[in-house]
């Protein structure tokens, strides 16, 4: 019976993490380990008679075509365009609403909301915003004499990048504020109190104290927000469509188009399969070069 009780007692743990490695195992590794399959493989339903074994043939064409280089540039302006303003910002507000004040639990709620709506959603109220003739920016530059006629912000290739870069902030600050706000509370009030007898300023007490205790958060925020956004599509696509002229075209939406639009499967798992390698190293120098769970 002790031996029995034993065997029951060493495959207990065991049995309680199944359920989590079989879901793991269903929809992340089979997922992952069937794009790096189909990356060597001439697959496009439309075209049954092409498909078999390509070998590497799918990543020799997509290293000779410009626009996977366009999109991969886009992609580096995007991410590095997002996530720098976003935590400049969103740090921002989180300093602001980190002050005792009436109807800051109010003003949390509403920045929290961007946050909750959904990409195709919030690509529809930009859209309206954005719009040629009736738009909300057009008309009130019209009304303030600062541009004599509407523009096409999301159909002029100048204006557009821009344009898309603005709507995801709206979305994405939230996110910074609320992370880095939680994270300030936890910061000792006697640090501030001692700096304040010392005669620091503020900058000196944000530098000295705040920034530092709040590196392990910004590390980890910044790590995410720039995988979200790099692989970021749903408001691209609402908003632009990856035009005009590819300028809105990041890698996410090359894989997205050449995967879906055209059926081309196996080299749209190609750029897949480029971009993960792409992520994994930037992931493993970001937190080698940060110091990532180590004390400050």
């Amino acid at each position: 019976m002790k031996s029995i009780r034993r065997n029951r007692g060493w495959a207990a743990p065991y049995l309680l993490i199944l359920p989590g490695l079989l879901f793991i195992l269903i929809f992340l590794a089979y997922p992952l380990a069937r794009v790096f399959y189909l990356s060597l493989q001439h697959y496009n339903p439309s075209k049954p008679y092409i498909t078999g074994f390509a070998g590497l043939a799918n990543f020799k064409t997509m290293f000779g075509k410009p626009e996977f280089y366009q999109a991969l540039s886009n992609s580096g302006r995007w991410v590095v365009s997002e996530v720098v303003l976003q935590l400049v910002i969103g740090m921002m507000i989180a300093l602001a609403l980190n002050v005792s004040f009436r109807g800051r639990g109010i003003c949390r709620v509403i920045i929290f909301v961007p946050w909750a709506l959904s990409g195709v959603l919030t690509a529809t109220l930009w859209s309206l915003i954005y719009n040629e003739h009736m738009g909300a920016l057009n008309a009130f530059l019209l009304q303030t004499g600062l541009i004599q006629k509407g523009a096409a912000w999301l159909g002029n290739r100048h204006y557009v990048f821009n344009a898309v870069v603005i709507a995801e902030l709206w979305r994405g600050i939230p996110f910074f504020a609320i992370s880095l706000l939680a994270a300030m509370q936890n910061i000792s009030p006697d640090l501030y109190e001692a700096a304040d007898i010392d005669g620091c300023s503020a900058a000196r007490r944000f530098f000295f104290i705040t920034l530092p205790l709040l590196k392990e958060q910004i590390v980890l925020t910044t790590l995410l927000r720039t995988v979200w956004e790099f692989n970021s599509v749903d408001l691209i696509y609402s908003l632009t469509g990856g035009g005009p002229a590819g300028m809105t075209t990041t890698l996410s939406m090359y894989i997205a188009d050449q995967a879906i639009r055209t059926s081309n499967y196996g080299y749209g798992s190609a750029v897949s399969v480029v971009s993960f390698f792409i992520l994994t190293i930037f992931a493993v120098i970001y937190i080698r070069s940060t110091r990532f769970g180590q004390e400050v």
